[in-house]
């Protein structure tokens, strides 16, 4: 596997010069460590070894950083983590610890958690519990007194806390990647706040959910690549979350290529979030089922269409209600020849915004592993099935458009080149009329040895009697060659 470029493995200090990669590493060694005792603690008994070791780990990364720092502080600002002074950047190898320590403080009224001293295995097992279990009865800028309330009620007095303070704005000091990175983490964050609250029967803010699809449309028409690219990124236990927020930028991006404006690609962009929020109303044991599902449990998970409709209804009206959201959650699944679910009743025609993320929730669905499909298909071959396989029921104008915007073959696409060389899709040509040549990262060479510092070239390009330099003569498993795709976009 190719090394990660120092772009993306190095910090910031904010404000203040950058610092080095031994800081970030052990900034990020503690939020790594604090979300897998979270995520311990939530799955199993105090006395299971795998806590054990969670909080053996935990406490490990906490001192190391002490050591180094004499204080260890976690702190949120906007959108960003901060350990002591170390902005966490985001990666691969840390996002779905980011968004998830992001959350659990947010929803506590958390600005900072302070360690003091060194806490006992007890100690920790407390707080843990009661972040993940925060007192939402309260308005959220009460419950920072009630977290410290019980913490002290149960004898815990090694954690010091602080409410928020003025958001971080980094805006000027982000590149593009970051940018879409930081946008792409937004989005996450705030589907899961959405969709906890409806599985909770709570009304989640609205507001929160357009900011989040506003930062994707501006960035869908600035600078699409980048954000595109961040749908490679695939955390199995998120599967729901990252879906939702992949069918967002998919179906912005369509919208875009399809002609709509900027508020007609806001209202899909939030219909597209929203479009399985009727899926917090399905019991996780059959959405998580490995194998085949019973004729009764895919009829509760067909549900889930007008579930959806009946969890927006809940919303606040605010300045009014999400009616395309509620159009795109109902029929999403309908097919544009009424086949599916559910089931019609009277004449009528699917919306384009429903069309419209029916093909982005097909193609990201069928490329991702999830617990009942251990092997997706590629990219390349989900869109060959959907433009040819009438029976799929996706619209062949939208279909069109969305391979347009992909290029045949899509970004994340592995594919040979007739040097021998495999290649990563980067990025479709800017020349409509040369699907089949994409922008390609070259990761290894004839001899199949792998890159370190994988160049990008244009397939369009041309030696001197005119014949091009490369040429796709077919597409590749990424597994076959240990290849994990979104290392190239994270």
């Amino acid at each position: 596997m190719t090394a990660r470029p120092d772009a993306i493995a190095s910090a910031d200090r904010a404000p203040g010069p950058r610092v080095d990669a031994d800081d970030q590493r052990r900034a990020r060694g503690v939020v790594v460590a604090l979300h897998g005792a979270l995520r311990a603690v939530r799955l199993y008994p105090i006395e299971n070894v795998a806590v054990q070791k969670a909080l053996e780990e935990l406490d490990g990364a906490v001192a190391r950083f002490i050591v180094v720092e004499g204080e260890c502080e976690v702190r949120r600002s906007g959108d960003f983590v901060f350990v002591n002074e170390t902005r966490i950047r985001l990666g691969l190898d840390n996002y779905a610890a980011v968004v998830y320590v992001l959350g659990l403080l947010r929803e506590a009224g958390v600005g900072t958690l302070r360690i003091v001293g060194r806490p006992a295995s007890r100690e920790w097992v407390v707080l843990l519990a009661f972040l993940q279990a925060p007192p939402l009865e309260y308005p959220e800028e009460e419950r920072l007194g009630q977290l410290e309330q019980r913490l002290l009620a149960a004898g815990v007095t090694s954690f010091g806390f602080e409410p928020p303070l003025d958001e971080f704005d980094p805006d000027e000091e982000l590149d593009a990647k970051e940018r879409a990175r930081q946008t792409y983490v937004r989005s996450l964050d705030v589907t899961r706040e959405v969709m906890t609250a409806a599985r909770l029967g709570r009304s989640p803010s609205l507001k929160r959910v357009k900011r989040a699809v506003q930062s994707v449309v501006d960035a869908i028409l600035t600078d699409p690549a980048s954000l595109i690219g961040l749908t490679t990124l695939r955390e199995f236990d998120e599967y729901t979350f990252v879906h939702s927020v992949n069918v967002c930028i998919l179906s912005v991006a369509l919208g875009r290529r399809l002609g709509l404006t900027k508020p007609q690609l806001l209202e899909l962009g939030v219909a597209a979030l929203l479009h399985d929020i009727g899926k917090s109303r399905v019991p996780t044991e059959i959405l998580n089922k490995r194998g085949s599902l019973s004729p009764e449990e895919r009829s509760v998970v067909q549900q889930h269409t007008w579930q959806g409709v009946l969890a927006l209804f809940a919303l606040p009206i605010g300045s009014g209600r999400p009616w395309r959201a509620m159009t795109g959650a109902h029929e999403h699944h309908m097919r544009a020849d009424l086949s599916g679910y559910p089931t019609v009743v009277r004449p009528r025609r699917q919306s384009l915004i429903s069309r419209i993320i029916a093909v982005a929730d097909g193609f990201d669905a069928a490329t991702t592993t999830r617990v009942y499909q251990d092997h997706p298909w590629s990219p390349a071959d989900v869109l060959l099935g959907m433009r040819d396989n009438a029976r799929l029921g996706f619209d062949a104008v939208v279909v069109k458009a969305f391979i347009n915007l992909t290029g045949i073959y899509p970004i994340g696409t592995v594919v040979v080149l007739d040097t021998f060389e495999l290649g990563l899709v980067h990025a479709p040509n800017p020349d409509e009329a040369e699907l089949s040549r994409p922008i390609v990262r070259i990761l290894s060479d004839a001899q199949g040895n792998l890159l370190a510092d994988p160049p990008l070239v244009d397939l369009l390009a041309r030696d001197d009697a005119g014949h091009y330099l490369r040429t796709i003569i077919r597409t590749d498993n990424p597994d076959r060659w240990g290849i994990r795709v979104s290392d190239y976009f994270a």
